[in-house]
């Protein structure tokens, strides 16, 4: 079955008013955004005011927006849906996206002409659910990430007259999209309040209680392993063990890797699923960009000539951001071992962020630097419109501001570069200063560790595997490989922030974080708090600015 009369729109995350404007350029039909206090991302960087330019911004370009109120609320979020819904009135979104039943009843009675649409944080998984949503006024219907495509299809004959909308990309949740304590437990920040701290992502070892009723780690050694093999037994299942695989680093029994539905995505556009959405409102300006771009070309190409269509190009595209390793998850009905990584969960790609161009001048782009450039650094400029990158090869580098050259740039005290048109000396200077507009991504190669190289193999042969190309065999003499390397790494590492206990706590009013909200300690902070502006978090510690 294949119907293009519904053409699938692009749905981007905007966790920022520059990943908005940059996630529109790259090609984005559609992007989402919230504030602080009432979406499920407390980092979102948005407040009410970054609200109305957005909105302005991408209607300029056509592109719709939609606004999140997906948290699920607790009884001192009501307080705030009488201004929040009146402010959204006021900016006219082109939806809102909504979780809680309650809050939903409350939008529908009090702003009728608000296109409502059912978020992925309520679980809908079947066509049942989503004719439940449609008779209460739902507009459009989120699906759950664990819907295969079999559901999905039947959802869509099912139900032709209210909009689908899919996730084709970004991090997977291991919980029933979100529906998680572990952060509650672990770090008591409230993952269904937008404060998950990823707990799933976490190395965890194994500690082993003697008869005297002292605890001790379980040191594993070359010497020892191959003594143990480690399980998990289910009570009502005795005798079915679940192997954890353990070194002295730890296991990540929980960490999923990234969802990406490139490979299968002719299935979604032939069925005609309305909206493709992207996750990653706290992902980089880099990742909004460059993700946006990939599934611009591959929806565009497949309209064009779906009979040619392959995903290939566009995975090469996707691979130049870093990621989990890829999996297509749920597609098929079940997951597998490979849509997990249980031996790294850090983000890996061979290349990143370069620069940012703030803006062209007559005969120069002026270059934010993202990463450490040096000389002999080939970097690639990579348009929002067209697919014609540019390479350049740099020996040295002009500050913007003072002029001085150098053959080194840091990122870290943010400075600006000048690179003339003079060194492009193969392109017209008229063809840069419109095909690479302010906000126009530059990326470059990024030198790898030996095992983030075997990391990067590791997650290519699982991918493979999953589409029934890989050798399982392979796969596990590649994951050896990894853990090798591994073990040569530095080991004792330390967080930048505390995970546990009141330690833990910004004290900036994140919303979801217990700590913050109950915590006597807070008590002059929330008491700041509920006088400043709505979506407006404090500027540091509250212990800090209540004491001042």
């Amino acid at each position: 079955m294949s119907d293009q009369s519904r053409r699938s729109e692009l749905l981007m995350p905007a966790g920022s008013l520059e990943k908005l404007k940059i996630a529109v350029l790259y090609g984005a039909d559609a992007v989402y955004m919230g504030t602080p206090d009432l979406s499920l991302r407390v980092k979102s960087q948005m407040s009410l005011d970054d609200v109305v330019e957005g909105i302005e911004f991408a209607h300029q370009h056509g592109v719709r927006v939609y606004l999140t109120l997906n948290l699920f609320s607790h009884n001192k979020d009501i307080s705030k849906l009488p201004e929040y819904v009146e402010t959204v009135r006021k900016v006219k979104p082109d939806g809102l996206i909504v979780a809680d039943p309650g809050v939903f009843m409350f939008v529908r009675e009090q702003a009728p002409e608000i296109p409502l649409h059912v978020s992925t944080q309520a679980n809908v998984c079947s066509w049942q659910s989503v004719k439940f949503w449609q008779s209460i006024g739902a507009k459009l219907v989120v699906l759950g990430r664990e819907v295969s495509y079999e559901e999905l299809t039947e959802i869509r004959e099912k139900c032709q007259d209210i909009k689908i909308e899919a996730f084709v990309h970004g991090s997977m949740c291991m919980t029933y999209s979100g529906r998680c304590l572990l952060s509650n437990f672990m770090a008591e920040r409230g993952a269904n309040q937008g404060a998950c701290a990823n707990s799933c992502r976490w190395k965890y070892k194994v500690h082993m209680k003697l008869k005297d009723g002292t605890v001790k780690e379980l040191n594993l050694t070359e010497e020892n392993m191959e003594l143990f093999d480690f399980f998990l037994e289910e009570e009502m299942r005795p005798g079915e063990l679940m192997e954890i695989q353990e070194d002295e680093r730890g296991s990540y029994i929980l960490n999923s890797r990234d969802l990406c539905i490139m490979p299968k995505l002719e299935d979604y556009l032939k069925i005609g699923v309305d909206s493709l959405k992207v996750e990653g409102r706290g992902k980089s300006p880099y990742y909004a960009g460059l993700v946006a771009r990939a599934y611009r070309m591959a929806i565009d190409d497949w309209y064009e000539d779906p009979e040619n269509w392959s995903a290939e190009p566009y995975m090469k595209e996707l691979a130049t951001i870093p990621n989990r390793g890829y999996t297509l998850a749920f597609h098929e009905g079940r997951l597998t071992n490979y849509a997990h990584g249980y031996d790294s969960s850090s983000n890996v790609s061979d290349w990143e962020f370069a620069g940012l161009i703030e803006r062209v001048e007559d005969d120069a782009f002026i270059v934010s630097v993202k990463n450490r450039l040096l000389a002999g650094d080939v970097l690639e400029i990579v348009p929002p419109k067209g697919r014609k990158t540019i390479f350049i090869r740099m020996y040295e580098f002009i500050d913007a501001n003072s002029g001085k050259v150098g053959e080194a740039v840091h990122a870290g005290a943010k400075p600006m570069v000048r690179i003339p048109f003079s060194l492009l000396e193969q392109e017209d200077p008229d063809y840069l200063r419109t095909a690479f507009p302010p906000l126009t991504i530059i990326r470059k190669e990024k030198a790898l560790t030996p095992d983030e190289w075997e990391r990067m193999k590791l997650d290519q042969e699982g991918h493979k595997i999953e589409m029934g190309k890989g050798n399982p065999a392979r796969y596990d003499a590649k994951r050896d490989a990894l853990q090798d390397a591994l073990d040569e790494r530095q080991k004792d590492r330390t967080f930048r922030t505390p995970r546990v206990g009141t330690q833990g706590c910004c004290g900036r009013g994140c919303n979801g974080c217990l700590i913050f909200w109950h915590d006597p300690q807070y008590a002059k902070a929330r008491d700041i708090l509920a006088k400043r502006k709505q979506g407006e978090m404090l500027e540091r510690d509250g212990k800090t600015v209540a004491a001042e």
